[in-house]
Formats: C-alpha cells, sequence, structure tokens
C-alpha cells in the first residue's frame, strides 16, 4: 500500500521585488522616494519547481547558498506565499527555521513554551502534560523561570528544539538546527529527530553537511539557482552533488 502524499509543490516561482540602492537610513529612503530615486529589480529565488514528500518521509534540500532551500522552506511552512504555483500540504507543520522568531523576549522560558505551543495549535492541557519533558530535554533547570533575553543563542536554541520537537508534529520543517548548540546536545538532537522519522513524522531537512542528510534522509532534491538540478535517493544525489 502505498503512503499518501502530506507536501505536494507544482510548478511553484517565487520573486522577490527588490531595492537595488545600498539605503543606509529611513531618511535617505524618503528623499529618495519623494525624488524618484529608488531603483528596484526582480530576483527570481525559485524558477517552475516540483516535487512530492510522502508521509513519512526524510526529504533533504541540499545546494550552495541562494540555491533557493530556505526559501522551499518557509512556503512550505506558509511564511511565504508563492509567485506561480501552488503549494498543498496536508498535516501540522512544525517549522525550526529561525530559531526563537515565535519567542516573547520579555517572557520567561516557562512562558514561552505555553505562548509557542499555542501558537502551533496546541491546547494548555496537552502542552502542561509534555512541559516536564520539555525542560528536562532542554537542560535549562532553573534558568527556565528567566526571561529569554538574557539567554545566550545556544540555550534559546535548546528551548526551541526541546518545543517543536516534544509537540508530536506531523511535519517537521528543519533549517540547520542539528548545528546549533554543544556536542551532546546535537548528539541528543539527532537522536530525537531520528525518533520522530521513525514515529512516522515527515522531515524537510536542510543541510550543508553531506554525511548528515545521507544519515538521515530516503530522498535528496538538489537545488541549483532556484531550479531542481536533481532529486532521487540520497546516496545518489549526494555522490553527484559532491563530484559536481
Amino acid at each position: 500500500m502505498s503512503k499518501k502524499t502530506v507536501i505536494e509543490v507544482k510548478d511553484v516561482t517565487m520573486r522577490f521585488h527588490m531595492n537595488a540602492d545600498r539605503i543606509m537610513s529611513l531618511k535617505e529612503y524618503l528623499t529618495r522616494v519623494i525624488r524618484g530615486k529608488i531603483q528596484y529589480f526582480d530576483f527570481t529565488a525559485l524558477d517552475h519547481v516540483s516535487f512530492s514528500v510522502k508521509k513519512g518521509e526524510t526529504l533533504g534540500l541540499i545546494g550552495h547558498n541562494g540555491a533557493g532551500k530556505s526559501t522551499t522552506l518557509k512556503l512550505i511552512s506558509g511564511i511565504l506565499k508563492p509567485t506561480e504555483g501552488s503549494i498543498t500540504v496536508n498535516g501540522n507543520v512544525v517549522p525550526m527555521l529561525e530559531l526563537g522568531s515565535g519567542f516573547d523576549m520579555d517572557l520567561t522560558g516557562r512562558e514561552n513554551i505555553f505562548l509557542n505551543g499555542a501558537i502551533m495549535g496546541y491546547s494548555e492541557e496537552f502542552l502542561k502534560a509534555k512541559y516536564d519533558e520539555i525542560v528536562s530535554f532542554s537542560e535549562l533547570g532553573q534558568f527556565i523561570d528567566s526571561p529569554i533575553r538574557n539567554y545566550s543563542s545556544g540555550m534559546l536554541a535548546r528551548l526551541a528544539f526541546s518545543v517543536a520537537s516534544m509537540v508530536e508534529p506531523e511535519i517537521l520543517i528543519v533549517d540547520e538546527i542539528l548545528s546549533v548548540g554543544d556536542a551532546d546536545f546535537q548528539a541528543k538532537s539527532r537522536a530525537r529527530m531520528m525518533e520522530l522519522m521513525g514515529g512516522g513524522t515527515t522531515v524537510l531537512f536542510v543541510s550543508h553537511s553531506l554525511p548528515q542528510i545521507r544519515e538521515m534522509c530516503n530522498r535528496v532534491i538538489w537545488l541549483e539557482h532556484g531550479r531542481v538540478k536533481m532529486i532521487g535517493r540520497a546516496d545518489e544525489v549526494c555522490d553527484s552533488y559532491a563530484n559536481g
């Protein structure tokens, strides 16, 4: 029995209308607007990209900086809307893209667990049941009751990963998350990711580490200049990319 498709990306193009000038201040910007001297150009981040992802699959995205990997993840997460084409997603999506972007820096770690969980659509009862597990995994100890503006980037990453990975997402979208934090936490994060994948969570995973992609992914998409250069089995695509 074939697994159902949970993500369908059809002929997606993403263009950005970008300012061509380096404007250093609001005053300079307003002056140029008034004089009609603002210059723009269109940048195509993705160019007619199509692919699908089956339930429980781990799909890796590789490519050089600017290839369109993060844009693809933001489109699937619903953060961006495509200029052309369509994206269909069946299941609740937990994006781990810009870590802590859904947090309130003035609130404590404890308060942010409930805030972030609510944003993801989980009930207070569910989050209370998961609370101890989240705090334990994050290893934040008494710092859980400190405002997160006092956290280091590593502490923030640990909290964000702990919330996202403990709420049992159907679709997990990950951008270089496993390179954050110390070696022990990276190992623990990788183990948790493998556990989620074994439990049927669908994962989209961007990493510059080919060994990590080979280890964790079933299939891989190689993006180059906003286009799909190759899609297939992880070992085949990683080998072509490494030799290219």
